[in-house]
């Protein structure tokens, strides 16, 4: 599969080292029980089957993942899925671009791409896919997949950056487990954005993220400097891939179609909870990412909060208008827009916007991504261009350029 035509020059980013800062593995089938301990072989994330039919199974025989898909769309006989054809195919089936890191650079080299930043598919993009499992088992699963994460880096070169798994259901984990990621050279964390639907390692529900239960995992992300990302679909409350956002009359396309759009739209409603919270006034320096979710709502949903905010709070809990929280601490990403980008970025902040292709799921940029926004970027200035389509993403992961 083609990422890039020879013919195509794309000048809006000629000589920029293309940074694409939200892309997905296709787990190896044997990530997790090649690596587990012998007593946990059997119960870590791995194919089986669930009524008959093959599954990503965790714990012997509970169902995580969709299926056991690869969760590409690119058929290694160059095939394009069409719709959600792409569910019944596993990794034999797909691109190696998909899941292996030699094939995933030469195409990041087709495509004039320098470095990804990478995201799971198997856990849940927050890694609430396992929570039906003991804590003992989440965790191990969450280490081996961080530390499989780890060879991945380091394989590529220092091409491809993970963001870190964090068992989120114990604080004092999650605290070990980011500064553990952080010596080990990943760049940032990867975090459920509603633990409060969820109950802690002992059985007690969580706090939202707004609470002081969080403060410590917040220090350490101060600290090492480790931007928190927010994938879509990063919860159950926001992940709806076929579910309720479309009418049940709409065909099984129909609905993805709209729930993705509805997942983008969500990630507002993380956002405005983390700056409504105030936490942002106690950890001024925090850094989030809100992964796969385009950047055209931004605007409106800061306006919206800030008028809603001024007219139903009072006294303000906050230092500052909700939307400057905003500029200071938050990024956003895009990839399919391209009517009038140029302005949108300027509104949203040239400061404030990274570019992302989602490779190599059903909405990603393709046969040729920089082509595809080439002309959504040409009104920006080359500064502005430097830094939306590399620099941001350099200075919030700390990739070298």
């Amino acid at each position: 599969m083609a990422t890039i035509a020879p013919e195509r020059t794309a000048p809006s980013t000629a000589g920029i080292k293309v940074i694409d800062v939200d892309t997905h593995l296709s787990e190896p089938e044997d990530l997790w029980t090649s690596r587990a301990p012998a007593r946990f072989k059997d119960r870590v994330p791995q194919i089986g089957e669930v009524n008959g039919v093959p599954s990503w199974i965790i714990d012997g025989n509970l169902a995580i993942g969709l299926g056991a898909s690869a969760s590409s769309v690119f058929h290694k006989d160059g095939r394009v899925s069409n719709g959600v054809e792409f569910t019944t195919w596993r990794n034999a089936d797909v691109i190696a671009a998909s899941y292996d890191v030699k094939a995933r650079c030469e195409l990041m080299d087709e495509a004039r791409i320098h470095a990804q930043i990478i995201y799971p598919n198997v856990m849940g993009f927050g890694g609430q896919n396992t929570a039906g499992v003991d804590p003992e088992l989440r965790l191990v699963s969450t280490q081996i997949y961080n530390d499989a994460m780890v060879e991945l880096q380091e394989e590529s070169g220092e091409r491809l950056f993970p963001m870190a798994a964090l068992p989120w259901w114990d604080i004092k984990a999650a605290v070990a487990e980011a500064r553990r990621m952080h010596a080990s050279g990943l760049r940032g964390i990867n975090i459920n954005s509603d633990p409060h639907r969820h109950k802690d390692a002992d059985g007690n529900p969580l706090p939202d993220l707004g609470c002081e239960y969080w403060n410590p995992l917040w220090e350490v992300c101060e600290e090492l400097d480790l931007p928190i990302n927010f994938h879509i679909g990063a919860s159950e409350q926001s992940m709806d891939w076929l579910g309720t956002a479309g009418w049940p009359g709409l065909s099984a396309n129909h609905r993805a179609g709209l729930a993705g759009s509805m997942m983008f739209i969500d990630n507002g409603r993380v956002i405005g909870n983390i700056i409504y919270s105030g936490m942002l006034d106690r950890f001024p320096k925090l850094k989030f990412v809100s992964v796969e979710s385009g950047i055209g709502w931004i605007p409106f949903i800061m306006e919206s909060i800030d008028y809603q905010f001024k007219s139903l709070i009072n006294p303000s809990n906050l230092l500052h208008k909700p939307s400057e929280y905003f500029r200071r601490n938050f990024y956003g990403t895009f990839w399919f827009e391209t009517r009038d980008l140029s302005h949108v970025i300027e509104q949203v902040g040239v400061d404030n916007c990274m570019f992302e292709t989602d490779f190599p799921h059903i909405v990603c940029l393709h046969p040729a991504p920089l082509d595809y926004i080439d002309e959504g970027l040409a009104k920006l200035p080359q500064e502005s261009r430097n830094k939306v389509m590399s620099t941001n993403a350099a200075r919030v992961y700390k990739i070298p350029l």
